[in-house]
């Protein structure tokens, strides 16, 4: 019964006794004090009936009930889910601890608890448990948000101003001079100084790596790891806190990897930097990988494909509809490949959907989308809410699973133009790891445009570059990719005299002998003669290859071996990364 029927009855029954006794009122409510007490005993009444209702729902969904009334909760409890939310959905934090978190909602089982639930453990590696609460507990709580201090925020972001650049350009050039100055500055300084270096280096990965007696700094340029500088062990645990705080984790936790990130604010473009850290026999190992936002990296026409190679490309990226697959190891810069593809596709009218893990570029026009496995958000599922959104062109940033295959197959045959990658050594072999996935061939066929493979060499440095001399051996498997080549390819190259290169080292490339990095390439169509294979659904990655040669396309090998002969890298690099 509800607060207002119960005193409805009862002023009633006020009246009806008043009456019968003539003037004279039996129950005295005309005092202030009495309506006071009166009120408060209905107050608790009404009170009890939504806490009973509370437990009833609580019984039927199988959750446990707790009444928060004289709860003691927490200033922590309460930061864990922010005040418009707790109101919004009816949900509350009344305990945490290290070890445990518990949550009281109007309706646990609701979705919107259980991810928050599961945020705040995986933050902060709790176990969590959700409670039934009753509107009156969440508006105990909710006053309490009131007793919050205004907390301002920090900003984790590192601003290297253009003075501190200047001054970490001007005085390293080298890993001599990078050494020389880590030996002069503070620890406060040194995670500026290696950050910086970085940069002026142009590194995409930066290790700090905890050794028995000193740790070691690496930088890896144009995808090969340099021993950079080393450091004292006595500065190494807080060089890793600083680290710790700058991209928001935890620093008491140091048997367990962590993830995080931080930005450095650049006057051409931010640089968001990935930070790793694991666990090894001597400390943490901590990789940050430099993102650099505002570089010009996205040109397809500078990636290194040859005019033959791009106007095949362009063809196919031109199509309504289809799969374009590019398939590479780690580090083959197929991330890349798919950005500049979606920069030439980005027009007005266009709808662009990607879902990446992480993010690694940020473009204007295009609705970009991270996974996130901890909480159930994967590339397969993650893809069935892209299509909802009705895109042109969805870019997936791996295909891995049968799932993931399969939503895009269908994706490709009903409209869409699909792009992802793929792990195989190369392009032919795309087709096998599909089936072996367990897709059908007869939807793989009419759904596949095209398959790029690839793989980043580095550029000779033109300060240091010399001609070479090859052996016997060399001359003879360069002449053999030159004889397996197409008619067209072969008659260029034999019309010119063959030199090749190598860098010497020098001050301008670090004395390594390169200095940037261009992708070397295979491009195969889907062509009637290919789509019967590929329906056979047996055929193997050297009868795909060898029927892709024969329709005139060439191969990674063959294409490093023209970059070579034109001077653009060397011949040892060519072949390191291709056998």
């Amino acid at each position: 019964m509800s607060f207002s029927n119960i005193n409805d009855l009862l002023k009633q029954n006020k009246q009806s006794q008043s009456d019968d006794a003539g003037s004279v009122p039996i129950l005295p409510t005309e005092t202030p004090e009495v309506e006071e007490k009166f009120e408060k005993k209905m107050k608790e009444v009404g009170i009890k009936e939504r806490e009973m209702e509370a437990m009833r729902f609580a019984a039927q969904i199988g959750y446990p009930h707790i009444d928060l009334e004289k709860f003691p909760v927490s200033l922590e409890a309460l930061r864990q889910i922010d005040r418009e939310i707790a109101e919004r959905l009816g949900i509350v934090c009344f305990y945490f601890t290290t070890e445990e978190v518990r949550l009281g909602a109007l309706d646990p089982t609701i979705e919107e608890a259980q991810e928050i639930l599961s945020e705040i453990e995986e933050n902060s590696h709790a176990h969590g448990a959700l409670y039934v609460i009753s509107e009156h507990s969440l508006e105990k709580v909710l006053k309490l948000y009131d007793t919050l201090p205004v907390v301002v925020p920090i900003s984790k972001d590192i601003e290297i101003t253009p003075e501190d650049l200047q001054a970490v350009q001007a005085d390293v050039n080298d890993f001599a001079s990078l050494q020389e100055m880590l030996d002069k500055q503070s620890t406060t300084d040194t995670l500026i100084i290696i950050l910086g270096a970085g940069l002026k280096l142009q590194a995409s990965d930066v290790h700090v790596e905890a050794e028995e007696d000193k740790v070691a700094v690496r930088v890896r340029l144009d995808g090969i790891l340099h021993d950079a500088a080393y450091l004292p062990k006595e500065n190494y645990q807080k060089l890793v806190n600083r680290i710790k705080l700058t991209s928001s984790l935890k620093i008491n936790i140091t048997d367990k990897p962590q993830d995080g990130r931080l930005t450095i604010k650049m006057p051409a473009g931010d640089v968001d930097v990935r930070v790793s850290t694991l666990p090894t026999v001597y400390g943490e190992s901590v990789v940050m990988r430099l993102l650099y936002q505002g570089a010009q990296r996205l040109d397809l026409e500078k990636l290194g494909l040859r005019p033959d190679n791009f106007e095949k490309l362009k063809k196919e990226i031109s199509r309504p509809n289809g799969m374009i697959i590019t398939t590479g190891p780690t580090g083959s810069g197929k991330t890349t490949t798919m950005y500049a593809i979606m920069q030439i596709l980005n027009q007005p009218g266009v709808k662009i959907i990607t879902l990446e893990d992480p993010v690694e570029y940020k473009m204007p026009g295009i609705n970009q989308s991270q996974v996130d496995l901890s909480r159930g958000y994967t590339f397969g599922k993650g893809l069935r809410s892209i299509l909802r959104q009705d895109p042109d062109i969805a870019m997936v940033g791996e295909i891995r699973d049968l799932e993931t295959a399969e939503i895009s197959i269908q994706a490709a045959l009903t409209g869409h133009l699909i792009m992802s990658t793929i792990h195989t050594n190369n392009a032919a072999g795309a087709i096998p790891r599909f089936i072996s996935m367990g897709a059908q061939p007869f939807l793989l066929a009419p759904a596949l445009n095209c398959v790029i493979g690839q793989r980043l060499v580095r550029r000779i440095c033109e300060n240091c570059k010399t001609e070479v001399k090859l052996s016997s051996a060399e001359s003879q498997q360069v002449q053999e990719m030159i004889e397996r080549m197409p008619e067209a390819e072969k008659e260029k190259i034999k019309k010119q005299e063959l030199k090749f290169y190598k860098g010497q080292g020098c001050e301008a490339c670090n004395k390594i002998g390169y200095k940037g990095q261009i992708g070397i390439h295979e491009i195969f169509t889907v062509t009637p003669e290919i789509e019967k294979m590929i329906l056979l659904g047996n055929s193997s990655e050297y009868e795909i290859e060898s029927a892709a040669i024969a329709q005139g396309m060439t191969t990674m090998v063959q294409d490093g071996i023209i970059k070579a002969s034109q001077g653009t890298t060397s011949l040892a690099e060519v072949f390191r990364v291709t056998e």
